[in-house]
């Protein structure tokens, strides 16, 4: 189990639970993996939260924007395998797809989406599975008891900046093309920031 989620279902702040997985005061089993990311191993959950109906399947779902990006998308694609083994996952599946995450009709995607056998879904990053409205996505496969884990989490915390980017990245493809509108969002960002300061 992720820190994050460990830390909700305990009510407590994830810094509180990274500070005590790097002290090694966690009052239950943890294992740091060779990327860094620390799993908590509690039992009371693990048995209980993420029961494994027969035919759930592990996939690992890799995504790069363009086609010149092929490099970047293997190197995803064996992260993504190497945090699934580190999980304890036998063989797990991977599936690589190259699109605009602004594009809801990815058919890779909508396919692993709308297969029931696919228990858990991992991606490395929130927005290699959706640019925008990641918690419908995410509130849609919990209430059919499947789950979705981020590798690396460290986006903002901050909803608000969120969800401003989210919008802005739709506002500035729509107007400049889908290629460069994370770019020009981040500008956008940027600017307004140091406007503020």
């Amino acid at each position: 189990m992720l820190v994050k989620e460990w830390a909700r279902l305990e009510g407590l702040h994830p810094q509180t639970v990274w500070k005590w997985c790097r002290q090694g005061t966690m009052p239950v089993p943890v294992e740091q993996t060779p990327t860094g990311m620390w799993l908590i191993h509690d039992p009371k959950y693990e048995t209980a939260s993420h029961p494994n109906p027969a035919g759930s399947r592990t996939v690992c779902y890799a995504r790069v924007s363009g086609g010149g990006r092929k490099g970047d998308l293997q190197r995803q694609a064996d992260r993504l395998k190497a945090f699934a083994l580190s999980m304890g996952v036998e063989k797990p599946e991977v599936v690589t797809e190259t699109g605009s995450g602004m594009n809801e009709n990815r058919r890779k995607l909508n396919r692993l989406l709308s297969d029931p056998t696919v228990g858990t879904l991992i991606v490395e990053r929130r927005d290699r599975l959706a640019r925008m409205n990641m918690g419908l996505v995410e509130s849609a496969l919990k209430a059919q008891g499947r789950r979705i884990i981020v590798v690396d989490d460290t986006e903002p915390d901050d909803d608000l900046v969120r969800d401003m980017t989210e919008v802005l990245t739709s506002f500035c493809a729509r107007l400049y093309g889908r290629r460069a509108a994370k770019h020009r969002a981040e500008k956008a960002l940027e600017a307004m920031r140091d406007e503020r300061v």
